[in-house]
């Protein structure tokens, strides 16, 4: 039996109740990546340490840290690069796989970074065994499964400029 809600000019008793509702509620896991190309339209890839495939720069969000900061933060420890974020690509909602809970992941534009600013990446953090730019189709051969059809649709959100709502990987009805 659900709780009556109390009046929400008691202010104490208000936020008790909300409180409780809160800690009721399923809780995501955020990941936010980011796609950014070289002049020669490459993408940049990273070689993570503590898994098998590479991925496109980014990470989990910190509790309540919104998804676009959370990829800015990632790309300053992991990169050192601060840069400006040009729209979203992808939404795409993972289903709970193997010890995992469901996910929302978020691939954001991160546009084409200067020929200096290329040269310049490398990994800054233990994080990281290397970064490199590659072909969109070599991107395809590197990536896990889950993040190529991700990464395939923030290709196509690029080009058609319009962001795409994905369940798995997989445009949503």
């Amino acid at each position: 039996m659900r709780p009556t809600a109390p009046d929400p000019g008691d202010t104490d008793a208000w936020n008790a109740y909300l409180a409780e509702g809160n800690a009721k509620q399923a809780r995501k896991r955020v990941a936010a990546d980011v796609l950014l190309r070289d002049p020669a339209g490459r993408v940049l890839l990273v070689n993570p340490n503590y898994k098998p495939d590479w991925d496109l720069p980014g990470g989990m969000a910190e509790a309540n840290e919104a998804p676009e900061e959370a990829v800015e933060r990632e790309l300053l420890e992991e990169l050192g690069l601060e840069i400006t974020l040009r729209g979203l690509l992808v939404v795409d909602w993972v289903a709970p796989h193997g010890p995992w809970d469901d996910q929302i992941a978020f691939i954001f534009d991160g546009g084409v970074l200067s020929r200096d600013q290329a040269d310049r990446l490398y990994p800054r953090d233990e994080e990281l065994a290397e970064v490199a730019f590659v072909e969109p189709e070599e991107a395809r051969t590197r990536l896990g499964e889950r993040v190529r059809r991700r990464f395939t649709a923030a290709m196509t959100a690029l080009t058609s400029k319009c962001s795409l709502y994905l369940r798995d990987g997989v445009p949503a009805p």
